[in-house]
């Protein structure tokens, strides 16, 4: 069967902040992480999911990181305050994605940042947990630096719809990617105007 045959990867049901369906975290690693991610939420509002999955072949990362940031509809809405670290681990690959409102905290420079020195040296170390919780770790710092609309009584508190304009004036997601191998140098895809990991 070629990859145009094959049926695309269902997007999980939004169980909880950290959803690890490679087997890669144990208990306490979600645990910590949760813990940090729903203070960061109850704090700020503002909401971080992460996404691990063993491949999304027969979809690039980006695609399948659109119909996963549609699904679920993270973040505050009419606010657009919401952030999916995925990670593809047999693809090797990892996306960071960011909703319009907190693009100013969490730019194209600070995204390949944190892939390149929170995420990369740790993976290719073998620490996953490790890799994660650093970059976790400096999403949440750049997100509690951000000046964000106010909480909302929990009540009100609602999805927001992960569409917003990009530069050619259509609405579609704009989202921050490394799309290539973790492992291999790095260059700058100049057409997306993204940091990407290529092969040489």
């Amino acid at each position: 069967m070629n990859a145009a045959a094959q049926s695309v990867l269902p997007v999980p049901a939004l169980t909880g902040q950290v959803i690890d369906q490679t087997g890669t975290l144990d208990t306490a690693q979600i645990a910590q992480l949760e813990a940090t991610l729903a203070t960061l939420e109850r704090d700020k509002g503002a909401q971080l999911v992460v996404l691990m999955v063993p491949t999304t072949v027969p979809e690039d990362i980006a695609s399948y990181a659109n119909r996963v940031g549609n699904a679920w509809k993270i973040g505050r809405d009419g606010v657009g305050d919401g952030v999916i670290l995925l990670v593809a681990l047999k693809d090797r690959r990892v996306r960071i994605e960011v909703a319009k409102t907190l693009e100013g905290a969490i730019p194209d420079i600070a995204a390949r940042h944190i892939i390149d020195e929170a995420i990369k040296p740790r993976f290719r170390a073998g620490d996953f947990a490790g890799g994660i919780t650093a970059a976790v770790d400096q999403l949440n710092a750049r997100i509690r630096g951000e000046a964000l609309p106010p909480l909302w009584p929990s009540k009100h508190r609602q999805p927001v719809q992960w569409v917003f304009l990009t530069s050619s004036g259509s609405w579609q997601p704009r989202m921050h990617s490394c799309p290539s191998s973790l492992f291999l140098p790095v260059r700058h895809s100049v057409a997306s105007g993204v940091p990407c990991l290529l092969a040489q």
